[in-house]
């Protein structure tokens, strides 16, 4: 009896396979579909509207301090005549310090040490992870900072910078003990 339903339903699902498939009228009406927009006229696409060329944009601004730090406390030495002016220059024929390398933004007091009873080293910090010993007499900085002294809580340095005249100023900076959270 099994038998006979499982035919029974092969049979009925065939029939209806093949009358489904049978029927002409319902692709008339796709065929006439078809042929109504192959005859309307073509469009015609609208041109690209023109583009400007990408004009770049140089940033000039690299040699001036970054927006975001703390602005500098400038102190100009004064100076009692104008001899005295002409007097201060780097020396350019001494042999670089390695902390030269770094602008003095970048360098940061990270400790001190005392090898002798008065002989105190400051730690300084550089911007690659590297930390040197340094005393007065050392220089750091791109503008030619000597270090002038050294505490437990700061490094004082003269740097020496042009004037904008020709000439070159000291600049007194400092680097102060950095607290790490």
């Amino acid at each position: 009896m099994l038998i006979k339903h499982k035919n029974a339903l092969f049979i009925i699902a065939v029939a209806g396979l093949l009358g489904g498939c049978s029927g002409e009228g319902e692709l008339k009406d796709l065929q006439t579909f078809v042929e109504d927009v192959n005859a309307k006229p073509k469009g015609t696409i609208e041109p690209l509207p023109e583009f400007k060329p990408y004009e770049s944009f140089q940033y000039s601004a690299a040699g001036l301090r970054a927006p975001f730090s703390k602005p500098v406390d400038v102190k100009l030495i004064k100076y009692k005549d104008e001899k005295a002016k002409h007097d201060v220059k780097p020396d350019f024929n001494r042999p670089k310090e390695y902390l030269e390398g770094f602008s003095i933004d970048a360098l940061k007091m990270v400790g001190t040490i005392s090898l002798k009873e008065n002989d105190l080293w400051a730690l300084v910090d550089d911007a690659e992870g590297g930390v040197h010993k340094v005393q007065p007499g050392n220089y750091l900085g791109r503008n030619h900072g000597r270090v002038t002294a050294v505490d437990s809580g700061q490094i004082d340095v003269i740097e020496i910078v042009p004037d904008g005249h020709g000439g070159w100023l000291e600049r007194p900076r400092s680097l102060k003990l950095q607290d790490e959270i």
